[in-house]
């Protein structure tokens, strides 16, 4: 099935506020937000979750690494890109980025260990092991931040699962940082 990519005119009626927001802070409706509107309480949700979590403890840096990691450890062409271009503006080093991307490991040792603990809360749905959480506090993290990382993998579980089923086009703003899953 083709999923319609929205805009603010074709949209249902409970999604039409929440592209005007996202149209006003980025200046464009990316598509992922478009298809996200067939669905508007999805819409929302994302949003807030993407809210709620740039109010974690986390720098803009390592939020960009779990995003990443995340969104590389699912597979998801489209927000490995999307996130590729916002880590750029928000001056996150091109080196961690490429290592993500890359599916090697970052020489940030603080935000290798904060990569692995994303992947590892990801792959194993939540069930870590306690010398995961241990290396995880080794490097300098919170139990605060075991749990902000879970809100991550929430917050990426709904794009990353909609833009697979729904095989959201590639933005044009996003194009320059295309990506596929290395084999």
């Amino acid at each position: 099935m083709t999923y319609k990519v929205h805009s603010i005119e074709s949209a249902p009626a409970a999604a039409k506020e929440v592209l005007e927001g996202v149209r006003k802070n980025f200046g464009f409706i990316p598509n992922l937000l478009g298809v996200m509107a067939e669905a508007p309480a999805l819409a929302k949700a994302y949003r807030t979750l993407a809210g709620l979590f740039e109010e974690t403890s986390f720098s803009p840096t390592e939020r960009q690494t779990v995003l990443l990691a995340i969104s590389s450890e699912n597979g998801c062409t489209y927000c490995v890109a999307a996130h590729s271009v916002i880590a750029g503006m928000q001056q996150v080093p091109q080196e961690v980025v490429g290592a993500i991307r890359d599916g090697v490991a970052i020489n940030d040792s603080k935000l290798e260990a904060l990569r692995q603990f994303a992947v590892a809360v990801n792959a194993k749905r939540g069930n870590v092991s306690d010398d995961d959480i241990n290396q995880f506090f080794a490097a300098g993290y919170s139990p605060a931040q075991v749990l902000e990382v879970v809100l991550a993998v929430g917050f990426k579980t709904l794009s990353n699962f909609t833009n697979h089923i729904t095989e959201t086009p590639l933005d044009e703003a996003f194009s320059q940082a295309r990506w596929t899953k290395a084999a």
